[in-house]
């Protein structure tokens, strides 16, 4: 047999369930150049192929030594109203992304990939569901070269390679180890994979002198806690032609490692600290993302990065310090870090004259618990911020669900003893809506929106298209909530 190349093609569910199943056009004329065979060996090897689900075979054509076929499910679905995510989308980016690990485990080095009639999704899948973090590894994966089958869709393809690219990154970031990943080397990758894709970026990587000057008071007292020192990234895309056109202004939460502090964690999964910048990871990728889709919009990106470390210059519970803006803050749990160092940076993002401001962290363990990782909990003042980030996730997969920013959930956080805000709710209830209660307070511009990621930190099997380990969950909706901003000028004018 001749090459060594795989083939992943896709079949969507008969007419009649029990029925032939229904080939993608790729799939067709595959089937055609092998006079029919492939659809005679899929009847005769089983019952049909059901969603998701994927069947071998060798030796069919001299071009392909595999040639895999991924169920797709029914055919054009379309929008899933009850699961509030695009249904065919979501059908080929888990098809093709178990196609592509079938063609990886058997250590062919190049694939060629159905577009299932949606290429970027294809693209998604077989790059997303192909990456696994083994950089500090001697035994590696097999690499596989992913290639668009035909040429229905190459700008599609192009921009789903983009996509998954972006929350890859993310996921590199956040899976590395704290040691590698600290904040001086977090700010080294991304300033120099910022500056690779475009020439419209700038790039400030601020030391801890500058954060004192402009008294970021509250970052301080966390990262003063750590030998490693704090930096505060500052990126700037100006991709649209108007300059002066207000940014998009996006906050990270980039604590590189947390141990709770004074307030220590427990020591069970500890590790997985080493992702508490996970917010600073999806939106510096983001950001590298839409600056490599060359998207006609003005970002900033804002991330204090830091450790949260136990030692005798560490916060300790009742310290009160002070933020840019001039208010106090009990700190009576140094657990409750991530709001002290977004505190700094969300009064620090207005100076920008912001079109809207976007803040992603790692929060609460309390968000883990609401929504699990099914979606990202979205807290905002802006009804038109909120729509344009759902519509968005509805394309992306990534899902957002909408969290409440009461008043009820503010009162527990001033009702404060030494201070102003207290940096822990009053009640042990509503872990995740007290913390976005305590970020409003920093917080005046008419569209924020606060993202607490921690549920969605980790995969362990639930997104089929994502090996188990960090997920870099998202940078595809972000990236995509970028794209719609930029084609829509009149959002969020004052």
């Amino acid at each position: 047999m001749g090459v060594n190349k795989g083939l992943v093609l896709g079949v969507f569910v008969g007419k009649k369930e029990e029925g032939p199943v229904q080939f993608t056009e790729a799939g067709d004329a595959f089937d055609k150049v092998v006079s029919g065979k492939l659809r005679e060996l899929l009847a005769i090897s089983g019952p049909p192929l059901k969603k998701g689900k994927t069947r071998i075979f060798h030796g069919l054509h001299q071009d392909f030594s595999s040639v895999v076929v991924v169920g797709l499910g029914k055919k054009a679905v379309g929008v899933n109203d009850q699961e509030n995510w695009n249904e065919d989308k979501e059908n080929i980016r888990a098809a093709v992304a178990a196609g592509c690990r079938q063609v990886q485990d058997l250590e062919v080095p190049c694939v060629e990939v159905d577009p299932c009639g949606d290429a970027q999704a294809a693209a998604e899948g077989a790059a997303l569901g192909l990456y696994e973090y083994d950089e500090l590894k001697q035994k590696k994966k097999p690499v596989v070269d992913v290639q668009l089958h035909g040429s229905d869709g190459a700008e599609a393809w192009r921009k789903g390679l983009i996509y998954a690219k972006g929350q890859n990154l993310a996921r590199s970031l956040m899976e590395g180890p704290a040691n590698h990943i600290t904040p001086t080397r977090f700010a080294e990758i991304i300033e120099k994979k910022l500056k690779s894709v475009s020439r419209d970026a700038t790039v400030h990587v601020r030391d801890k002198s500058w954060i004192e000057a402009k008294e970021m008071g509250s970052f301080l007292s966390v990262a003063k806690g750590s030998d490693e020192p704090p930096v505060f990234l500052e990126l700037h895309y100006k991709g649209s032609c108007d300059a002066s056109e207000p940014p998009v202004v996006f906050v990270g939460k980039g604590i590189t490692f947390d141990s709770g502090g004074i307030s220590i964690k427990p020591s069970a999964n500890m590790d997985a600290m080493r992702a508490d910048m996970g917010g600073a990871a999806t939106i510096c990728s983001a950001i590298v993302t839409a600056a490599e889709l060359k998207l006609p919009i003005n970002l900033i990106g804002l991330t204090p990065l830091c450790e949260n470390m136990p030692s005798g210059k560490a916060n300790k519970p009742g310290d009160v310090v002070k933020a840019m803006n001039g208010k106090t803050i009990q700190v009576d749990n140094t657990d409750a870090e991530g709001r002290l160092v977004l505190a700094d940076a969300l009064c620090y993002a207005h100076s920008f004259n912001p079109r809207a401001i976007v803040d992603a962290a790692t929060l609460t363990g309390a968000m883990d618990i609401a929504l699990g990782s099914a979606a990202t909990g979205v807290f905002t003042n802006s009804h038109q911020l909120w729509n344009y980030l759902y519509e968005a996730s509805i394309l992306t997969g990534d899902r957002v669900w909408r969290m409440p920013l009461f008043e009820h959930y503010t009162k527990q956080m001033t009702d404060c003893q030494l201070a102003d805000i207290n940096n822990l709710g009053k009640y042990r209830s509503g872990g995740a809506c007290t913390a976005a209660a305590f970020l409003k307070e920093f917080v005046t511009a008419p569209h924020w929106a606060h993202l607490d990621i921690a549920g969605v930190m980790g995969n362990k099997d639930e997104i089929p298209y994502l090996r188990k380990g960090m997920a870099g969950r998202p940078t595809r909706t972000l990236v995509e909530f970028i794209a719609r901003l930029s084609q829509d000028k009149q959002a969020f004018r004052k």
